[in-house]
This record gives C-alpha cells, structure tokens and sequence, in this order.
C-alpha cells in the first residue's frame, strides 16, 4: 500500500494577486464565446481578479427574476449583466479601433504602465 503523502504548508494558496491586463473602463471586444455576443463592444463595469471575470455592458445579459422592492415596485422580470472569463475578450485599441494584446513597461520616471502591442499608445 502506498505511503500517504503529507500536504505541504504552500498548497492551495497563492503568494500575488494574479495581474490583469484589463481594468474597469476599459473598452473591450469579445472574441469568444457565445455567437450572439462575439465581436460586440463594450465598456467594463467590473472585474473579479480572484476568479478571472469581468462584467462587460450590454454582454452575456441574463433574466434574473426580482421580487418586488423599493428599487423595483413592480418586481417581474430584469435583464443583468452576468461575468464573463477575461479569455474570451481583448482590450481594443484606442488608435485604430480593433482588438490589440497589451503589454507592460517601465517609463523613465519609473511608472509601470500598459501600452497596446499593435499602435504601442500608452494605456493608463
């Protein structure tokens, strides 16, 4: 029978927040996924590092059924914005329009800072 392994202090925990190369404002296209959404623009409205989504206007609404409130009277039937993983969209150029990669780089006064790979414009 084989030797039951001891877990190790480390295991199941992450040393840095994952860096993303997206942030909330950013204008994004969706490359991936669902058909009815795929190429759509949109503005980000909020972004998950810990589970790598972000909530993106106007994509991936789904209906969420409201009991009635002070916010919503009427209750029924609203449509909301559900996350979506931070793989199926790209950060779009604010040069030319179209979907670009995103690098960093160090300035000279020694800000970090993301710039668009395709027009190499700065970011931030």
């Amino acid at each position: 029978m084989p030797k039951k392994r001891k877990p190790k202090k480390t295991e199941g925990r992450k040393r840095f927040k994952p860096k993303l190369k997206i942030k909330k404002g950013d204008i994004v296209q969706v490359i991936a996924g669902d058909y009815a959404y795929r190429g759509k623009q949109g503005r980000v409205l909020a972004v998950f590092p810990e589970e790598q989504r972000i909530i993106v206007e106007g994509v991936n609404l789904v209906k969420k059924h409201v009991k009635p409130s002070q916010e919503f009277p009427q209750g029924g039937i609203i449509e909301v914005e559900a996350p979506i993983h931070i793989s199926n969209v790209m950060l779009v150029d604010p040069e030319t329009g179209e979907p670009t990669r995103v690098g960093r780089k160090r300035l000279e006064d020694g800000r970090i800072v993301r710039y668009a790979k395709k027009s190499g414009k700065i970011l931030d």
